[in-house]
C-alpha cells in the first residue's frame, strides 16, 4: 500500500505510450452518494503534482480524482514522434484512461494547455464532460504573453542543486506569484524537477513537448479554439478561474467567455498570476461549488 495518499495508476495509450496518474480514491461515508469523479489535467510543462492540495481535499470529501502526467511528463512514456504532443492526442490519451477505468463522465480541472485538452475532450466525446474548471486560460492569450512562455520553456538548462533549482523556479514565477516566500519556491522544486542518480535536479518534461506549440501558431488559432470553447461551454456548468495578475487570459477575454453562457462562473483569485495553484480559498470554494451543481 502507498505511503502517499494516492495510487500509482497507469494505462497504455492507443498508440502504445505507458501512462501515468496518481489516483485519489475518494473517502467512503455511509450516506455512499455517488459522486462524479474529477480528472485533473496540467500545464505545458507541468504535471500531476500540481494537484495535490486540492485533490487531498476533494477525495477528503469522498470523490475520487485522477491527477495526469500527459505524455512527455513526469512518469509518463516521454513520445519517440515529438508531433503526438498535441491537444488532440492528449485528449484521446485522457479518453483511453477513461475506457480502462470505467469512468464514463467525470467532471475536469484544466490548467492552463489542461483548458486546451479539455476543450478538445468535450469536442471528440461531450457526454465525458459533466463539468469543468478552467484554470487560467481560455481560447485565446495575447502574442506577448505566448512569447514569454516560449523564451523558458522547452530551453535546455543544465542539471541543478536545490538551492539554483528555487533560485531558477522564483526568476519564471515570481511575476505571477508576488507573495511567495523562499519556503514556497522551496517546496515548488517537487512539482517541477526529478533527481537524477547523481543527485542533481533536471526539469521533469521532454523538451521536444514544445515543437507543437508555436506562439504564432496558437495565435492563428483563435477563431478555433473559441468555437471549441463555445462547445464546451453549451449545456454544462463551467468555473473559470483567472488569476487577477495573469498576462495569459486577460479580464476582457475572461468576461467574454463569462458572457458564452449562464453556466460559466468566472472568479478571479487575488494576488496571482498564471496559474491560480488552486489551494486559495476563492479557487477551492468555487470548485466545492461546481462539484455539488455537477452531481
Amino acid at each position: 500500500m502507498s505511503a502517499e495518499p494516492y495510487d500509482a495508476l497507469h494505462w497504455h495509450s492507443r498508440d502504445g505510450l505507458r501512462l501515468y496518474a496518481r489516483d485519489y480514491p475518494g473517502a467512503v461515508y455511509a450516506d455512499a452518494r455517488p459522486r462524479c469523479p474529477v480528472i485533473c489535467i496540467p500545464g505545458l510543462t507541468r504535471n500531476s503534482a500540481d494537484f495535490d492540495e486540492i485533490a487531498r481535499v476533494l477525495a477528503a470529501a469522498g470523490r475520487r480524482v485522477l491527477a495526469v502526467d500527459l505524455r512527455g511528463r513526469g512518469r509518463s512514456q516521454y513520445a519517440d514522434d515529438p508531433s503526438s504532443y498535441s491537444a488532440d492526442r492528449y485528449a484521446l490519451d485522457i479518453l483511453d484512461l477513461m475506457a480502462a477505468q470505467s469512468i464514463p463522465r467525470a467532471v475536469f480541472i484544466g490548467t492552463s494547455l489542461g483548458v486546451w485538452v479539455t476543450m478538445t475532450v468535450a469536442v471528440k466525446q461531450p457526454a465525458a464532460v459533466a463539468a469543468a474548471v478552467l484554470n487560467d486560460a481560455g481560447p485565446q492569450a495575447p502574442k506577448s504573453a505566448l512569447d514569454r512562455i516560449a523564451r523558458y520553456a522547452g530551453v535546455p538548462v543544465p542539471a541543478m542543486t536545490r538551492e539554483d533549482a528555487a533560485a531558477y523556479i522564483e526568476r519564471i514565477g515570481s511575476a505571477a506569484y508576488p507573495k511567495y516566500t523562499r519556503a514556497d519556491w522551496a517546496r515548488m522544486i517537487e512539482r517541477m524537477f526529478r533527481v537524477r542518480d547523481d543527485g542533481l535536479l533536471v526539469l521533469d518534461y521532454d523538451p521536444k513537448i514544445i515543437r507543437t506549440v508555436s506562439p504564432t501558431k496558437l495565435w492563428l488559432l483563435r477563431p478555433l479554439m473559441w468555437h471549441l470553447y463555445r462547445k464546451l461551454a453549451a449545456g454544462r456548468p463551467i468555473l473559470l478561474l483567472r488569476g487577477a495578475l495573469s498576462d495569459i487570459l486577460e479580464a476582457k477575454t475572461a468576461r467574454r467567455m463569462a458572457a458564452v453562457s449562464p453556466l460559466v462562473r468566472l472568479v478571479e483569485v487575488p494576488d496571482v498570476g498564471h496559474a491560480p495553484s488552486l489551494s486559495e480559498l476563492d479557487a477551492r470554494i468555487g470548485i466545492e461549488t461546481l462539484l455539488d451543481v455537477a452531481d
